[in-house]
């Protein structure tokens, strides 16, 4: 955890394990997509770094369709996020939902999550588009005493996106 500014280890301490339970009740209730979204937006703000009011936006519009999630920062979109309902394993198309909002946008990052499941992709802007998974974090197995879950977890955060983390 060298790169990781000790203010997100403590944060991923203190609130992964929250989390953890959170999704393991929310998925013996079998919660639906919105319900889902919502944990996902939360888990965006307090585990991740993020300012829901301001950095976080949902339903963002794509040519009279919408993407669940939008990372902005400074601006501009950083990620797109499609969340599917916790009990819903991810799918060749759901991520293919996604990477046509990805393309449509020009945003080259994309998240595929059900809450528990978070699948990161970079778009490859080429005909046709093409994506590349750069990591898998299951949110139930994660450990933040385990270097590589760490380094994993701040790949998506707030603090991490300044480092270009993501991009390296």
């Amino acid at each position: 955890m060298s790169n990781i500014p000790k203010k997100v280890t403590d944060r991923f301490s203190k609130q992964l394990s929250f989390f953890q339970k959170i999704l393991r009740d929310a998925k013996d209730r079998d919660l639906n997509e919105s319900n889902t979204v919502t944990i996902v937006t939360d888990m965006l703000a307090d585990l991740f770094g993020y300012d829901k009011y301001i950095d976080v936006t949902s339903e963002q519009a794509i040519r009279g369709t919408f993407c669940d999630l939008a990372i902005k920062v400074g601006g501009s979109i950083k990620f797109l996020i499609e969340v599917k309902a916790i009990g819903l394993s991810l799918k060749d198309n759901h991520l293919q939902q996604a990477v046509n909002y990805g393309a449509n946008l020009g945003i080259p990052w994309i998240i595929l999550t059900n809450g528990i499941n978070w699948e990161i992709y970079r778009l490859k802007f080429e005909k046709p588009v093409d994506k590349e998974k750069t990591c898998s974090i299951d949110i139930l197995q994660s450990n933040v005493r385990k270097n590589e879950d760490a380094e994993r977890l701040f790949l998506i955060c707030k603090e991490g996106l300044a480092n270009d983390a993501i991009g390296e």
